[in-house]
């Protein structure tokens, strides 16, 4: 753990698995092991860190008090003990994370949230502000209403999805297993352990498995897949093992683990995706708005004197100087007709224009690259 720690992580997710959080024989909640997870959210956050946790174990919650057998559920089985288990879920992560002064937010999303792009700047926009009032968000998949179309499947591609959604640095899987190593170390004693991971090759993922515990639906597989996406937006990925008490404690202190390190960070991977998408229109700037940019403000509707195209909320635009000079891109926050009417108008007047309260930014600085 020499090359990456956690102290150096300015925004964190933390993936929690089902069977660290349920006991597989009697479906009831490990209190102690979540009072050990609060004290080091606590701790990280007191750093001054933001902490998100991508949580599992609702439906394991829910299958132990409705009586539900082992095994597999039927579709309508497996939403109702959702449905059951995610109120429980979390008031488990309030009641311990209240006393330390926590405030926490319960996040549910389906993959069509990060799909859509208009849905997916929603999420993004919530999480950025439920983190600027420093809540803690519990992030789940919405299993109740959740089908094989609309689903992520494990929560392991969840929390990459998560972190690529709120711009983190670092995401921790808190596994069954101490990192990824080139076979099963349950059944193969040859198996090597790999510290540290700069590159996903084929070679790599032809050596995941499939294996998973009775609670969990994720294998090493899917952890591999989780990485490849956080990499790719600029965040470091951790595999751990965590069923030890306090188990961030544990891999600061030097517990075996995996790290894939990113190549960029979180902003600068953002930017080259941003600036590699092909624009649907494009907002023409007046020279105030240009040099409002230049010093990393974002883009008001007061600076725009032109816009052309068709787009939608959260789809690509050019952004050109007063005399057609290519200046960047970024994902505009309102649709090409709302532009057009919003052009060269104060942010006080966004409300009279539109008939509705708006964003004051046209473009945030977060989803522009220069």
């Amino acid at each position: 753990m020499a090359t990456l720690s956690l102290g150096a992580a300015r925004r964190l997710v933390v993936k929690i698995g089902s069977a660290l959080l349920v006991d597989s024989t009697s479906g009831a909640l490990k209190s102690d092991w979540l009072i050990g997870l609060a004290e080091d959210v606590a701790r990280l956050k007191a750093r001054g860190m933001d902490v998100v946790l991508v949580s599992s174990g609702s439906i394991a919650l829910g299958r132990g008090v409705l009586g539900l057998p082992a095994g597999g559920l039927a579709l309508e089985q497996s939403q109702a003990a959702a449905a059951v288990g995610q109120i429980r879920l979390a008031r488990a992560y309030e009641e311990v994370l209240a006393p330390k002064g926590i405030t926490t937010a319960q996040v549910l999303v389906t993959l069509e949230d990060s799909a859509d792009r208009r849905r997916y700047l929603n999420s993004r926009a919530t999480l950025e502000q439920l983190l600027s009032f420093g809540v803690v968000p519990i992030v789940n998949e919405n299993d109740t209403v959740a089908t094989d179309e609309i689903r992520y499947g494990d929560n392991d591609r969840l929390a990459a999805q998560v972190a690529v959604t709120i711009g983190a640095d670092l995401t921790v899987l808190l596994s069954d297993v101490d990192g990824f190593y080139s076979g099963n170390p349950k059944t193969d004693h040859e198996a090597q352990h790999f510290p540290v991971v700069d590159e996903i090759t084929p070679e790599l993922m032809a050596m995941a498995g499939d294996a998973g515990t009775g609670l969990s639906k994720g294998g090493m597989k899917t952890k591999l897949l989780a990485a490849q996406t956080a990499m790719a937006a600029g965040c470091s990925l951790i595999i751990t093992e965590g069923s030890t008490v306090q188990p961030l404690s544990a891999l600061e202190d030097g517990a075996r683990a995996t790290v894939f390190v990113a190549r960029e960070d979180p902003s600068a991977a953002r930017k080259h995706w941003i600036g590699s998408m092909k624009p649907k229109g494009t907002v023409m700037l007046d020279a105030g708005a240009v040099a409002a940019l230049g010093k990393g403000k974002s883009l008001l509707p007061a600076g725009v004197t032109l816009v052309t195209g068709r787009f939608g909320r959260g789809d690509p635009v050019e952004i050109l100087g007063p005399g057609g000079a290519h200046i960047g891109a970024g994902l505009s926050r309102y649709t090409s007709d709302e532009a057009k009417l919003l052009a060269g108008k104060r942010s006080d007047q966004i409300e009279a224009t539109l008939g509705y309260p708006g964003r004051a930014a046209l473009i945030h600085r977060d989803d522009m690259a220069l």
